[in-house]
This record gives structure tokens, sequence and C-alpha cells, in this order.
């Protein structure tokens, strides 16, 4: 019996101290216990102190703070992944930040600068690393990008490890910085010129371009990725087209029909299509490329293997232009104005800015540093 009794407590106190050890494990690393067992021991992913406020650090330990996007699938699970990595590299508790449907992320990137934070990790679409990059713009702090959005164009175009949470995780603590160009729009909508300046890292666009950006179904696009981009753009095959003005650094301006002007900082797009083939986020230059199409499918036929083609390096020379069903035409410079003969709708980065008549796109050269290599 007194063997027995002392077993029994022997094994009753082992296991008070393997459920405080495994609480205690769990709490600091929470990849680090399966998901069932943390739930039986109540063992909570994040600590509230997470949420908005930084650990106690040494001097030259790097503080990261984490904008998230709380409606993307998969947010829990990366925060865990984000927590485990500052961990097991000694670095301080990160700062943990949503974004609201109000605000993309605006104004929880000037709070975590506002808290010193020595690196922000945009954690969501196009939309949120173009929200977090415009509040970063310009203060020497770095942006790195957990891409998990429809697009991810400029993930893309950074190319950087889609879908590889450890990887990109890796860049975000331990990565170089790159300066990286950002373009603003300034729109002529008769608002006041606080409402009217726009940052966007991708491209900027009127006419087509905007229209199925704001035509895009949301379910589709949950479903469907960037194609539900093409199910938007067949609805305005047929619609007119634009008459449009360009003006490049103070040039006389260019006058000629289109079915969509864009800005770009970058060129590519999902899918491997090139649709600005010189366009580089580290070049100083703000491009503009304009697309028509005419004779009905037989010129947006025309078009598509033009924008295919010009992934290859080939283009139709400027004598052939004229006379074919559809164009694509270039030119960059560091100021880009472009008039409409009506109000069109302009979009950034896929998301919507309302109507515009008069565009105008500038280049701020280097003024972003991004995350994107590894040492």
């Amino acid at each position: 019996m007194v063997m027995a009794g002392s077993a029994l407590v022997i094994g009753v106190a082992g296991l008070l101290l393997s459920v405080s050890l495994t609480r205690r494990i769990g709490t600091s690393d929470p990849l680090a216990i399966p998901a069932s067992w943390r739930k039986v021991l109540r063992i909570r992913a994040l600590p509230e102190a997470l949420h908005g406020d930084f650990a106690p650090t040494k001097r030259g330990t790097e503080r990261i703070a984490f904008i998230a996007n709380p409606t993307k699938s998969g947010i829990s699970e990366v925060r865990e992944r984000a927590l485990r990595a500052c961990s097991i590299r000694y670095l301080p508790q990160p700062m943990w930040l949503y974004t609201t449907p109000d605000d993309s992320g605006h104004k929880a990137a000037r709070e975590a600068l506002s808290a010193d934070a020595d690196v922000v990790v945009a954690v969501g679409g196009d939309g949120t690393v173009r929200a977090v990059a415009a509040e970063l713009a310009g203060t020497g702090i770095p942006l790195a990008i957990i891409p998990m959005g429809t697009g991810n164009l400029f993930a893309r175009n950074l190319e950087l490890p889609l879908g590889d949470t450890a990887a990109l995780l890796r860049i975000a603590l331990e990565g170089d910085n790159t300066a990286i160009d950002v373009g603003w729009l300034d729109l002529d909508q008769g608002s006041r010129a606080a409402d009217r300046r726009h940052v966007f890292l991708v491209m900027a666009g009127a006419g087509l371009d905007a229209e199925m950006v704001a035509g895009a179904d949301e379910r589709l696009k949950r479903r469907l990725g960037w194609f539900a981009y093409f199910f938007a753009a067949l609805k305005h095959l047929g619609s007119r087209r634009m008459t449009v003005s360009v003006s490049v650094d103070g040039s006389d301006e260019v006058t000629t029909q289109m079915r969509t002007v864009l800005f770009a900082n970058v060129g590519k797009l999902p899918g491997g299509l090139t649709l600005v083939p010189d366009a580089s986020a580290q070049d100083g230059w703000m491009h503009v490329a304009t697309l028509d199409a005419r004779a009905g499918i037989v010129g947006w036929t025309a078009l598509f293997g033009n924008v295919v083609a010009q992934g290859f390096g080939l283009r139709v020379p400027d004598v052939l232009k004229a006379y074919g069903a559809s164009r694509i035409d270039h030119a960059r410079g560091t100021s880009i104005v472009v008039t409409m003969n009506q109000p069109y709708k302009v979009q950034a980065d896929g998301e919507g800015l309302g109507l515009a008549r008069t565009v105008t796109a500038t280049v701020d050269h280097g003024a972003l540093l991004v995350r994107r290599t590894t040492r």
C-alpha cells in the first residue's frame, strides 16, 4: 500500500509537472504543441501582450510589427509561426495589429511607427501592402511582406517565395533591404487636396482596367483568385473607347483613343504575362502604357497576343501599329499627366479610387525599403 501510494503521488506530481512545462512551452512557442493539446490544456495561442505592444528589449534587438488582414484564411497559423520565428531568434515579442473594414492598414502602420518598430510586416493582399507602404515611404523603416491576397502582384514582381511561410518569415526577420520606387497619383476629383493623393506599388489605371477591378465579384476572387478579374473584364469589352491626352514631363499633349491607360511601377501580371516589359521598381521612372482594341473580338484577340508577345521580347513595329486592330504604346518619365474626355473610374493596386478626369502620376525614387532577400 505504501509503495502504491508513493507511486500514485509521484505519478500525479509528474503529470502536474508535465502539464506545467507543456503550458509554459506552448505559451512561448505554440507550434511546438499539437493544436488538440493546446485546446485541452487551454494554452493561449498568442499572449495578450502581443496585441499592440512590444515586450522589453535589449538595445540593438530588432522590434517587429505585424499588420494583418484578419479576413484572410490562415492568419491564425501565420501568427503562431511568426511568434515562433521571433522566439527562436531571441527577438522580443512582436507587435500584432489588425486592419479593419474602414482602414486597410494606414492607422496600424502609424501605430507601429509610433512604437518604434524596426521592421513592419504586411500580412495580406496588395491592398494591405499598399496601405502600410504609404506610411513607411520615406521613413527608412523597412517593409516585409507575407502575401495572402488574390493577386499578390507586388510580391510576385519582387520574386518572393509565395506560399512558403517559413521562407517569407526568414526574409522578414533576417533579410536584406532593397530601396524600391513608389508611385503617387494625384486625382482631379473636385475634392480636397488631402483626399486626392494615393500611393501605388504595382500599377494604377483608368478605363477598362479600373472597371475590371470595380466589377470583380468577391466570391469569385476567393474561389478563382486573380482569374475572377477576367470575367469582370468581359462585361466591358463592348464599351466605348476613351479619348485621352497624355503629357510626359511637361511635353506637348498627345491625344488618342484607347481602352485603358496604365501607370506602372513594375510590369508583371499573374499567369506569366508581362504588360510593361521595361518597368522596374528600381529604375526611377514612371512608365505609362496605353492599350487599344478595335474590330470587336478580332481586336481583343490581337491585343492579348501582343501582351503575350511582349513577354518574349517581341513588339509590333510602330509603322504597323496604325494598321492593326490593336496597339500598345509605351512611354516613361518622372511626371505623367493624363486628361480624359470625361470622368472615368481610377484604380491603384486593385483598389478603386472613384471617378477622375485628370490624373497625374509621379515617381518617388527609392523611397521605400523592402526586405526581399536573405543574407
